[in-house]
């Protein structure tokens, strides 16, 4: 039987309030607090918490030879962490499994490997301490944002002690 892996990602970019000329030199806040509740609440809702469920489920079956990975951004976190804390338990329950495995990525899920090495180095070392923090694993493979990847990145993802990279399946590349 061949093996499927599984890799779930979790994204959710933080959302900016609308600023106006007047605002300048005035409000120093740019997010929309109210909008990314109202966003990541309501996804968690429909999608994340059901789905979380489900892995939680399989990956605590013991007699499922069921494993996964998840990937998750920073911002993703930092939201969770705010309205929907009840996920942030889910994920360290899978954690806690020991068959689901957190890949590391760009905290903010940026395309900061395509122009800055040493901010690319520097998010991936801030999503990995995150990582460890809340749930107590050490990444040992990354996933880069939208599965950019060249020979470019190998060795300083490999200089970060990195085993693996998950990258497209497109021939071209592989």
């Amino acid at each position: 039987m061949k093996a499927i892996s599984f890799n779930f990602e979790i994204h959710q970019p933080m959302r900016l309030k609308r600023y106006r000329f007047f605002d300048i030199g005035n409000d120093h806040y740019y997010y929309d607090d109210f909008l990314n509740d109202d966003i990541i609440t309501s996804l968690a809702e429909r999608a994340y918490l059901p789905a979380a469920r489900s892995l939680v489920k399989m990956l605590e079956d013991k007699s499922y030879p069921f494993k996964c990975s998840i990937t998750i951004s920073g911002t993703a976190i930092e939201q969770f962490e705010q309205y929907v804390p009840e996920m942030i338990d889910l994920l360290k329950r899978m954690a806690d499994t020991g068959r689901c495995e957190f890949l590391a990525q760009p905290y903010a899920h940026s395309l900061a490997s395509l122009s800055d090495p040493d901010e690319f180095a520097d998010q991936v070392r801030m999503q990995c301490e995150r990582l460890n923090e809340l749930f107590g694993v050490k990444p040992k493979v990354l996933k880069n944002t939208e599965f950019i990847y060249d020979d470019d990145i190998a060795p300083q993802v490999w200089s970060m002690g990195f085993k693996g990279v998950l990258t497209e399946g497109a021939k071209h590349i592989l």
